[in-house]
C-alpha cells in the first residue's frame, strides 16, 4: 500500500483529524486482497512451529453482540502478535449452524406466512432453513470484519459443511462401535414448545417465587398398630406427587430409623409405596424425607434405578397431565398443581405450605419451563473419555489461564454425566442410525445402508432425530483442518495452540473439545485455554433489554472506531473476570487515538526535511539525557510488553504501551524534541530518535489497536522505498526483539535523572496552576540541588523551557530559605517559587484574607452546633458526624490558608 505523494511529500496530504469510517474497511480490505491474514512459512526456519486459534463459531442466527466483540479482539491480539513475531500463523473462522436456535428462527418466519414445518414436510423446512443461512451467514462474517479479526477467511468452516458432516458421522459411528455411544431411556431435559430434549447449557436457571408444601403421607399399618402414623415430606412440585413410586431418608437420619423398609400410601392415588435409605437424600432439607418421582426428577431417577422403584410418567412431552394422573389427566401441569393442593388440603394431607425460592430451569431460546421428563435418547459414555482430558492437565499437556479453574475443570469432569446428543428436530446432522422392520436391529454406518446386514430386509426406517449442535463443535479444532481426512492442513496445523473462549462454556464445549481431540488424534487439541469474562455494564449489571443497558457494538464502532472499542475491551478486562463497560473508558480511547494520530503528524511534518530514513531504535546513538530515557523507556517497554504478551496478561501490556506513548512519548518527549530540534547539533539526531521510537510505539500498539497503526504507519514509510523498508506492512512487520544491542541501550541512571526533572517540572507546573498564574509568564526559581546540582545544571535549560521560567538559580543548598517564596520538595530538591514574580501580592493577601473571613464563619457555625447538646442527643449519629466532619473540614481549610497567608509576609 502507498500513501499518496508527490516529489516533496507535504504535511497536508495527511488529514488533519484521524476518521475511522475512512480508513477502516480501505485498510481491511487491502489487508485481505494481499493475503495478509495466510499463514506465511519462514523459507529460512521451514521447521517453525505455527500458532492456530480456531474461532469459536458463533452461531449462524447471531448479531454481533460484546461476547463476539471481545472473544474477537482477544483472539486477534494474539494472532497479530504471533504473526509479527514470524510464526506460521493460522486463524481458522467459522460459524455454528446452531440447531435448536436456527430452526426457531425460520418456524417463526414460516408462521407468520400462516403454515408450520409439519405442513410443509422435512425436505422442504430443511430446504427453507438453508435457504435462510444462506441469506444471513455473511452478516456475521462482515462483523467480524469490521472488529478488524484477521482470520483466513478462504478457510472458512460452518459445522454442516460437507468436509464437518463427515467428521460427524465417523465420530459416531467409531463411538458406537466402541461400545461409547448407546440408544437408552433416562431423564432429560424436555422443551414442551420447541418439543425437544435440550442440553445443561441450553436451561437457564431461575430463582423463582415459590411454595415449599408438606405434605404428610399415612403409613401402611403393621400387625397391632391401631392408630395410623404419617411421615411427612416437603415438595415444590404437588403435581407429580401423583407419579411418586417411593419415600426416601437418608440411612444416618435418627427420625427415620424405624420406618425405612416400611411403605405408605400414596396420597390421592391409595398406591403402596416403599420407604427407603438413600445417601444421595439431604436431611436439612424439608423434613429430612423426600418424596421420589424417578420419571420426573434426574436425582429420583439414579436414587430410583439403586432401589429398582417403578417409573410412572404423569407429565406428559405435551406438558399435560397424563391418564396415569386419574383424575387430573388432561390439566396443564401447572393448572394440577393448584387442583392437587386443593385435594391435599380437603383430606387434611396438606399440612403446611411456606414461601421458598426454586431453581427453576428454563429454555433459553423461548423461555419455557423445562420439564424433566424419560426418553428414548441417544447417549454418549463420558467417563471413559474425561479420564484423558483429566490427566492432560495434570500432566502438564494442558494449561487454562487463569489457574484457579482448574479445580472446576476437575470438579465437573471427575463428576460427569452421560452426554444426551439427540435432539427432536429437523435442522442439524441426521443421526446415521437406521431401525430395521424386519428384525429390529439397529445399523449404524458410514454409508446409508439399502438392505439390513442381519436379516438382509430392505425396509429400514432412519432415526428422525438430529444431534446436539455441541457433537460437531466439541470436533471443531481438527474438523476444521479436514479430519478424518489426512490433509496437507492437518499435518501442519493440528494441535492448534490457544483456545479463548468465555468461562461459561468451559464444560460445554471446551472440556468435550479435550475429550476428542485425545479420544480420536491421541494429542489435546491446544496447549493453552484462556477463559475470559462477561462484560457487563459500569455499575457492574449483566447486560440485558430489560435494563436498557445492552451495548450494541456496531453503533459504537460507528461512533468511536473500532479501534477504541478494541482497546476498552483489551484493557479493561482480565483473564476469567467479568469486566465493566463506561462508556467514557471508549471515549476516552477513542481520544487516544486522535492523541497518536495528531503526535504521528507532528513527527512526519517536523522531521521529513532531515532524512536519514527511520532506523531501527538499536540503531540510533542517543547523546541528550531525553534521548537517552526514551530510548531506554522504549526497550524497557518492548521487554514488559512481550512478556506480558507471552503470560496472556494482554489489559496490562496495552495499559503498559497506552502510558508509553500519552505520557512518555507524547507529553514529556515530544514537548523536549522541539526544543532540541531548534538546535542544529541536535536536530538529525532527534528526528531519527522521534520517527525510530513512534515506529516502536506502533510496532506494540498494532495487535491492540491494528487500524490507526496501520494507517499512521504507512505515512511514516510513504517516501521510503519498499527495498528499504521493514516489511510491505505494518500487520506484517517484525515484533520488536530483546537482544543483545537493545539490552545496552537500557538506562537506568537516565530514568532516574529524567524522572527527577519531570517531577520538579510536575512541581512547579502544579504550582503554577494553583497560583492561576498566565500560562505566557515566565516565573523565577531557585533550586538548592544537594547532590543532584551537577545535573540540575546540566538539565537547566530543560527545566527553563517545559516550566516556564526564568534561567533558573541552582545552588547547592543555601543557609537560609529564600524569603516570600513558596517552597516544595522534589524528589529530595528544594524548588522555591519567589512569589513576587507569580502574582500580585497585596492582590493576593486581600483576597486570601476574604476566604480566611468565610473560612472561620465556616468553623463557627459548626461549632454552635456541636456544643449544642439537644443536637448532639437527638440527631441521628449520621447527622452528627456528617456536622463533626464538615467542622474538621472547616478547620483544615482555615489552616492551610492560614498558612498561605504567612509566606505572604513571611
Amino acid at each position: 500500500m502507498t500513501v499518496e505523494k508527490s516529489e516533496s511529500r507535504r504535511l497536508d496530504q495527511i488529514p488533519k483529524a484521524y476518521e475511522p469510517q475512512a480508513v477502516e474497511q480501505r485498510l481491511y480490505r487491502w489487508w485481505e486482497e494481499n493475503g495478509y491474514f495466510k499463514p506465511r512459512e519462514n523459507p529460512q526456519d521451514p521447521g517453525r512451529k505455527p500458532f492456530v486459534i480456531s474461532m469459536p463459531p458463533p452461531n449462524v442466527t447471531g448479531a454481533l453482540h460484546l461476547g463476539h466483540a471481545i472473544t474477537a479482539t482477544l483472539e486477534d491480539i494474539m494472532i497479530r502478535y504471533h504473526r509479527m513475531l514470524g510464526d506460521p500463523t493460522l486463524w481458522v473462522p467459522g460459524e455454528d449452524h446452531a440447531g435448536i436456535a436456527t430452526q426457531a428462527v425460520v418456524e417463526r418466519q414460516v408462521a407468520r406466512e400462516g403454515t408450520d414445518r409439519h405442513t410443509m414436510g422435512r425436505e422442504r423446512f430443511v430446504e427453507r432453513v438453508w435457504e435462510w443461512v444462506r441469506q444471513y451467514k455473511h452478516r456475521i462474517q462482515d462483523q467480524h470484519r469490521r472488529l478488524g479479526a484477521s482470520c483466513d477467511w478462504d478457510r472458512e468452516r460452518f459445522t454442516l459443511d460437507d468436509g464437518l458432516s463427515s467428521a460427524v458421522r465417523e465420530v459416531f459411528v467409531r463411538l458406537y462401535e466402541e461400545g461409547l455411544i448407546y440408544r437408552g431411556e433416562r431423564i432429560i431435559n424436555w422443551c414442551p414448545k420447541d418439543t425437544s430434549s435440550i442440553s445443561d447449557l441450553e436451561v437457564e436457571v431461575e430463582k423463582t417465587p415459590g411454595a415449599l408444601y408438606y405434605v404428610r403421607y399415612p403409613l401402611e399399618p403393621l400387625p397391632g398398630e391401631r392408630e395410623t402414623r404419617y411421615i411427612t415430606v416437603a415438595t415444590t412440585r404437588p403435581e407429580t406427587i401423583l407419579g411418586d413410586t417411593g419415600v426416601a431418608v437418608n440411612p444416618d437420619d435418627e427420625r427415620y430409623r424405624d420406618l425405612v423398609g416400611r411403605y405408605a400410601i400414596l396420597p390421592l392415588m391409595n398406591r403402596r409405596i416403599p420407604i427407603v435409605a438413600d445417601e444421595a437424600v439431604d436431611k436439612d432439607f424439608g423434613t429430612g424425607a423426600v418424596k421420589m418421582t424417578p420419571a420426573h426428577d434426574p436425582t429420583d431417577f439414579e436414587i430410583g434405578n439403586r432401589h429398582h422403584l417403578e417409573r410412572i410418567q404423569v407429565i406428559g412431552f405435551d406438558a399435560k397431565m397424563t391418564d396415569a394422573a386419574g383424575d387430573f389427566a388432561g390439566m396443564d401441569r401447572f393448572e394440577a398443581r393448584e387442583a392437587i393442593v386443593e385435594a391435599l388440603r380437603k383430606n387434611e394431607l396438606l399440612v403446611k405450605s411456606e414461601p421458598y425460592e426454586i431453581p427453576l430451569g428454563h429454555c433459553s431460546r423461548c423461555g419455557t419451563v423445562i420439564e424433566p421428563l424419560i426418553s428414548m435418547q441417544w447417549w454418549v459414555k463420558m467417563t471413559p473419555l474425561a479420564t484423558g482430558a483429566l490427566g492432560a492437565l495434570k500432566y502438564g499437556q494442558l494449561k487454562i489461564v487463569p489457574e484457579r479453574f482448574n479445580k472446576t475443570y476437575i470438579d465437573w469432569l471427575e463428576n460427569i454425566r452421560d452426554w444426551n446428543i439427540s435432539r427432536q428436530l429437523w435442522w442439524g446432522h441426521r443421526i446415521p442410525a437406521w431401525y430395521c422392520q424386519g428384525c429390529g436391529e439397529i445399523i449404524v454406518a458410514r454409508e446409508d445402508p439399502t438392505t439390513c446386514p442381519h436379516c438382509g430386509n430392505a425396509r429400514l426406517e432412519r432415526d428422525p432425530d438430529v444431534l446436539d449442535t455441541w457433537f460437531s463443535s466439541w470436533l471443531w479444532p481438527f474438523s476444521t483442518l479436514g479430519w478424518p481426512d489426512d490433509t496437507a492442513d492437518l499435518r501442519r496445523f493440528y494441535p492448534t495452540s490457544v483456545l479463548e473462549t468465555g468461562y461459561d462454556i468451559l464444560f460445554f464445549w471446551v472440556a468435550r473439545m479435550v475429550m476428542s481431540g485425545i479420544h480420536f488424534l491421541g494429542v489435546v487439541p491446544f496447549h493453552t485455554i484462556y477463559l475470559h469474562g462477561l462484560v457487563r455494564d459500569e455499575q457492574g449489571r449483566k447486560m440485558s433489554k430489560s435494563l436498557g443497558n445492552v451495548i450494541d457494538p456496531i453503533e459504537v464502532m460507528d461512533e468511536y472506531g473500532t479501534d477504541a472499542l478494541r482497546f476498552t475491551l483489551a484493557t479493561s478486562s482480565t483473564p476469567g473476570n467479568d469486566m465493566k463497560l463506561a462508556t467514557a473508558r471508549i471515549v476516552g480511547n477513542r481520544n487516544f487515538a486522535n492523541k497518536i494520530w495528531n503526535a504521528s503528524r507532528f513527527v512526519i511534518g517536523q522531521t521529513e526535511a532531515f532524512g536519514g530514513g527511520i532506523p531501527a531504535l538499536e540503531a540510533v546513538q542517543p547523546k541528550s539525557l531525553a534521548d537517552r530515557w526514551i530510548v531506554s523507556r522504549a526497550q524497557h517497554l518492548t521487554t514488559e510488553v512481550s512478556r506480558l504478551m507471552d503470560e496472556y496478561q494482554f489489559g496490562e501490556a496495552g495499559r503498559q504501551i497506552y502510558d508509553f506513548i500519552w505520557s512518555e512519548y507524547c507529553d514529556w518527549y515530544l514537548e523536549i524534541a522541539k526544543i532540541q530540534l531548534r538546535d542544529e547539533a541536535q536536530t538529525q539526531r532527534t528526528a531519527l530518535i522521534l520517527r525510530a521510537a513512534l515506529d516502536r510505539a506502533l510496532r506494540l500498539l498494532h495487535p491492540f489497536m491494528p487500524f490507526v497503526t496501520e494507517e499512521v504507519w504507512q505515512h511514516l514509510y510513504a517516501d521510503i522505498a519498499e527495498a528499504d523498508r521493514p516489511a510491505s506492512a505494518l500487520i506484517v512487520a517484525p515484533w520488536p526483539q530483546t537482544t543483545a544491542a537493545a539490552s545496552r541501550q537500557h538506562d537506568e541512571q537516565a530514568e532516574a535523572d529524567m524522572a527527577l526533572i519531570q517531577e520538579i517540572v510536575t512541581a512547579i507546573r502544579n504550582a503554577r496552576n494553583e497560583a492561576d498564574v498566565e500560562a505566557k509568564r515566565h516565573i523565577k526559581v531557585i533550586l538548592a540541588g544537594g547532590g543532584k546540582t551537577t545535573l540540575l545544571r546540566q538539565q537547566s535549560a530543560l527545566i527553563e523551557q517545559l516550566a516556564r521560567t526564568e534561567p533558573p538559580r541552582i545552588e547547592r543548598k543555601f543557609s537560609a530559605k529564600p524569603e516570600q517564596a513558596m517552597s516544595l520538595v522534589a524528589g529530595g530538591v528544594e524548588v522555591y517559587l519567589p512569589l513576587a514574580g507569580m502574582l500580585d501580592l497585596a492582590k493576593e493577601a486581600e483576597r486570601i484574607d476574604g476566604e480566611i473571613v468565610k473560612a472561620q464563619a465556616a468553623v463557627e457555625r459548626s461549632q454552635k452546633v456541636l456544643e449544642n447538646p439537644n443536637f448532639v442527643a437527638r440527631a441521628k449519629p449520621e447527622i452528627v458526624q456528617r456536622e463533626r466532619d464538615a467542622l474538621a473540614a472547616a478547620e483544615d481549610t482555615l489552616a492551610r490558608l492560614q498558612a498561605r497567608r504567612q509566606e505572604l509576609t513571611s
